[in-house]
């Protein structure tokens, strides 16, 4: 069994095979950790857009457990104030403990320019993006900060790479966790809990059409789009041991994209 053997491990914002929260369980589960996974089919399919799969989850959650694994997964809407204390009742009532890795992946986006930008949008991206994942760290962060050790990473976007002005709420957003990812990491150094960010660049996660495609493509020196999987890696490989002297960092694994 891998290096995670006996931890148990959240991923938030697994509704769909091809994305990113899919990938990060697959490689958690095949490194030997125990995965709680949240999914929110309503967002995917009314504003994402995406093909749902009819009982995806529990389909997803065998899968897991054919790697020798547990599974469990809860339907959450993170925007909620009370979803980061539900969700962690619910992880330690199935398998008996609390968790030791976090990865906040579940988010919000919808295309704002300036002229589109209005309060509702961007309250509802800071419910989610801001909120939600700033709580769901802190809590925990207090669940475990007794018996020393953990890992928290947060999923952020290359809004300090460059200008995104037609998605102004989505990067408003997240830059303010890449802020929280530095003094988090700071306020939990104490406690071994390290807090890292990834920005996985533009990921052919199932929302890039062929003219999109064809537009990034030149915009990544390495020649092709980012996948989940690469992603994922980088993720799995700030959750475990070896990267016990990371926190604080945001980190672009985004094929070198410009």
């Amino acid at each position: 069994m891998g290096s995670l053997h006996g931890q148990i491990a959240i991923v938030t914002g697994t509704s769909r095979s091809q994305g990113i929260g899919a990938a990060v369980c697959r490689l958690l589960a095949q490194d030997g950790a125990d995965i709680f996974f949240t999914h929110l089919s309503n967002y995917d399919r009314n504003v994402a857009r995406y093909e749902v799969e009819e009982n995806w989850p529990d389909i997803f959650a065998a899968e897991l457990q054919k790697l020798g694994v547990r599974a469990g997964h809860m339907e959450l809407d993170i925007s909620q104030a009370d979803a980061p204390e539900r969700l962690l009742d619910k992880v330690e009532a199935a398998f008996g403990a609390a968790p030791a890795i976090l990865i906040n992946n579940a988010t919000y986006s919808v295309d704002a320019d300036f002229r589109e930008l209005s309060p509702a949008i961007l309250d509802e991206h800071c419910a989610v993006n801001v909120r939600g994942t700033c709580m769901m760290s802190a809590m925990f962060a207090r669940r475990i900060e007794g018996r020393h050790g953990g890992r928290i990473v947060n999923l952020v976007s290359g809004q300090d790479k460059g200008a995104q002005p037609g998605n102004l709420a989505y990067v408003a957003t997240k830059g303010a966790i890449s802020a929280f990812t530095r003094s988090l990491a700071a306020g939990l150094a104490e406690h071994g809990i390290t807090v890292n960010a990834v920005d996985p660049g533009p990921t052919d996660t199932g929302w890039i059409n062929d003219d999109l495609r064809a537009q990034l493509l030149t915009q990544f020196p390495l020649g092709r789009l980012g996948v989940p999987d690469d992603a994922a890696r980088l993720i799995a490989f700030l959750a475990s041991e070896e990267a016990r002297w990371i926190t604080g960092q945001i980190i672009h694994s985004d094929g070198g994209f410009r």
